[in-house]
């Protein structure tokens, strides 16, 4: 599969969207380089490439909150993943202690206007 995916747009990074299988919630979204994808295709859990440590993680491997991998789809133009997971350990995806990392709103008074 890592062979399909275009790594070239974005300095050597795919988005990487990750989906609870179970309810479909979207949970966070990362970016992974080609040996990110690798391992995570090959060892069945979620890795990344941190941007600003510059190096490559694996979600949940201190806190316990790992994610398992059960499908890896990749969009129409073969630059975008979708990670459907099961959450591991007490559930807790994002590291400011919430299930999905999307949990600010934004509200009218916040959006830019052309």
């Amino acid at each position: 599969m890592e062979g399909e995916i275009d790594f070239g747009k974005m300095q050597g990074l795919v988005p990487a969207i990750v989906q609870d299988a179970a309810t479909g919630e979207v949970l966070m979204l990362g970016f992974m380089n080609r040996e990110a994808c690798e391992r995570t295709l090959n060892a069945g859990y979620v890795t990344f490439f941190s941007r600003t440590r510059n190096q490559l993680w694996m979600k949940g491997e201190t806190s316990g909150n790992r994610l398992k991998l059960l499908s890896a789809t990749t969009d129409c133009d073969r630059d975008t993943l979708l990670l459907q997971v099961e959450v591991e350990g007490a559930g807790l995806v994002c590291h400011e202690g919430t299930r999905s990392c999307f949990t600010k709103p934004v509200g009218p008074e916040k959006a830019v206007q052309p």
